[in-house]
């Protein structure tokens, strides 16, 4: 198989960090917990978000119609070994859950 141009592989160093990232940021997402209590509830767990995004998420699906909760990430919520998710908890992070308002 021939190399790519030299061009390609410097556009691809960049391209190559934040897919790490992104890998990252999954693995968090998947080793932290929802509240199982909230789930029985019937609240959906949607993602983690710090404090600026997880108000204006928020905002957006409150305009959509849902009832909104969040949840601070906490230790024991998380994959004891995930070093990114203890991160998430000292960052002051947050879990945020979502569900269709009650028809009245």
């Amino acid at each position: 198989m021939p190399k790519p141009p030299d061009d390609t592989r410097d556009v691809a160093k960049p391209l190559g960090f934040m897919v790490q990232s992104e890998a990252r940021r999954m693995l968090s997402d998947a080793q932290i917990a929802g509240d199982p209590q909230r789930l029985a509830d019937g609240w959906e767990r949607r993602f983690i978000a710090d404090g600026q995004r997880a108000e204006e998420m928020i905002r957006l699906y409150e305009e959509l119609g849902f009832e909104v909760a969040t949840d601070p990430i906490r230790p024991e919520d998380m994959d004891e070994d995930c070093e990114d998710c203890q991160l998430l908890a000292q960052l002051r992070f947050q879990l945020i859950y979502t569900r269709k308002k009650p028809t009245t």
